[in-house]
């Protein structure tokens, strides 16, 4: 699998017959606008953790453009279709697993909040989510914004995910000692790739906290915009 990082919390993962983007908000100070075209190219799929525009922003525009769906929380999906006309969307709920060609997608909850702002003021989306993804008996938990939650070792031990993409810029979302934390509270990484960070000055800046804080024996990668990683 590849997985390449669109900055702030976006990613395009490649992952058995499918090309996913992850929460891509390609407009972030960190993405280089020239290589858009390679970074959606093949794309089949857009996840999306929750309303907030740095996180959805563009997933509109790239589901028509591409003519894939958007898949989410019901009540955003379901927002998105009667706001903005965009049809074709996979609405679920935590604990739910959608099956998108040969990948499994399980839906389950996150710490944060979910809400787009109109002219009329926020409109509330459902709430926040991360995702199981899951392919060949490998599976990628994508945190999306998050803290630590006790549900987390339910999460590990139903899915037993060997990659962690974690949010841990702070502020918003845990930061890095506290994404450590949970890395060895909840689960068995064997690789763990921060997000959600370097963005704003507001952020995090490095993982050092987080590579400090795990067992030497999780790979903790510092990923670099467009570039792939191969797992």
């Amino acid at each position: 699998m590849k997985i390449i990082w669109l900055g702030h919390a976006g990613f395009r993962i490649e992952i058995g017959d499918q090309v996913l983007l992850v929460d891509p908000w390609l407009t972030n100070p960190l993405f280089p606008a020239a290589r858009r075209a390679e970074a959606i190219a093949g794309a089949t799929a857009i996840l999306i953790s929750h309303g907030h525009s740095d996180h959805m922003a563009d997933a509109v525009a790239l589901s028509k453009e591409l003519r894939i769906p958007v898949a989410g929380k019901y009540d955003l999906t379901s927002w998105l279709e009667k706001s903005e006309g965009l049809s074709g969307n996979i609405g679920f709920n935590n604990g739910g697993t959608i099956k998108l060609g040969s990948v499994n997608v399980t839906m389950v909850a996150a710490s944060h909040s979910s809400s787009a702002m109109t002219e009329n003021g926020p409109v509330y989306l459902g709430s926040e989510a991360g995702y199981m993804i899951e392919h060949g008996g490998r599976t990628i938990y994508f945190s999306g914004d998050t803290d630590v939650m006790a549900d987390m070792a339910i999460f590990a031990d139903l899915h037993n995910p060997e990659i962690g993409i974690l949010s841990a810029g702070g502020h918003f979302t845990m930061d890095m000692k506290r994404a450590a934390y949970a890395c060895r509270k909840f689960f068995h990484f064997r690789t763990v790739i921060p997000c959600h960070y370097k963005t704003f000055p507001l952020l995090e800046q490095s993982a050092d906290d987080l590579r400090a804080g795990v067992s030497h024996h999780i790979n903790v990668i510092e990923p670099e915009v467009m570039v792939a990683i191969e797992l």
